[in-house]
């Protein structure tokens, strides 16, 4: 069984069949449970309502870097307030997005709501997971102000060195590897997964983004982590059945509140 621990099935590409895919085909293909990732402030309360009408499906609630006119207290204390329900399993995804922000104003605006993030994750003992693109060395100093012995998360869609992965490991935290494993141009990742221990990763989709070989460019779904979790075993030489028990432990590890499936 597979824990998918990073999917979008709110979003409008999963309109037509999002109700047989959560009640039935994912378990049918082998996948156990689901966190439902917030981005958007609307996002947040779809996913919040998905995990309360499926009984294997989680929320993570948080505000993405990118979706900046969502960043208000008002919105900040409607995740701290739900964040107590026992269907929410994480603050996220939050992070930093220095993509197509160029200016230190709006990067420094990024950091600010970060931390403000972060710090309501403290505040109800859940852990995060982070975005983060083109953003390494601040996202890495900002983790390592913010990690303790009870504050852990996933760095999601993991996409910078094996060096800095390590780093994220040595400190108890969890890589997340999705379709990009499978890519050509994927070497990095595949280099990080190389490098770092089984025990520190943890299967993800981004659903509908970021399919796998043989389906890149086509709308994702948590079924195709089967081919994420075949390559890992290739490049670590360990069944993939080793892969998924070990992903799925993992997985439960970080998401605690989350029932065994």
């Amino acid at each position: 069984m597979i824990f998918e621990t990073h999917a979008h099935y709110d979003d409008e590409k999963f309109d037509q069949d999002r109700v047989e895919l959560l009640s039935h085909l994912l378990r049918e293909n082998n996948i156990g449970n689901i966190v439902n990732i917030g981005a958007s402030f609307s996002g947040c309360k779809d996913s919040l309502k998905l995990a309360e009408e499926y009984d294997n499906v989680y929320a993570a609630l948080g505000i993405h870097p990118e979706e900046m006119d969502d960043m208000t207290q008002e919105n900040l204390d409607w995740i701290k307030a739900n964040a107590s329900n026992p269907k929410v399993v994480a603050i996220g995804e939050i992070g930093l997005d220095y993509y197509w922000v160029k200016d230190e104003e709006g990067r420094a605006k990024q950091r600010e709501w970060f931390d403000r993030q972060l710090e309501i994750a403290k505040e109800v003992n859940l852990p995060v997971v982070i975005h983060s693109r083109d953003a390494a060395e601040d996202t890495l100093n900002t983790i390592m102000r913010y990690n303790t012995q009870e504050n852990k998360g996933i760095v999601h869609c993991y996409s910078y060195s094996k060096e800095i992965a390590l780093e994220y490991v040595k400190m108890g935290w969890y890589i997340g590897v999705g379709g990009v494993i499978t890519f050509k141009n994927g070497k990095k990742l595949v280099e990080t997964v190389k490098a770092i221990p089984l025990e520190s990763i943890v299967l993800e989709t981004d659903c509908p983004y970021m399919a796998p070989e043989p389906h890149r460019g086509s709308r994702n779904s948590s079924i195709y982590l089967s081919y994420v979790a075949e390559k890992i075993a290739e490049l670590k030489g360990v069944t993939v059945e080793e892969v998924e028990r070990i992903t799925y432990e993992n997985a439960l590890r970080i998401y605690s509140k989350a029932k065994r499936n």
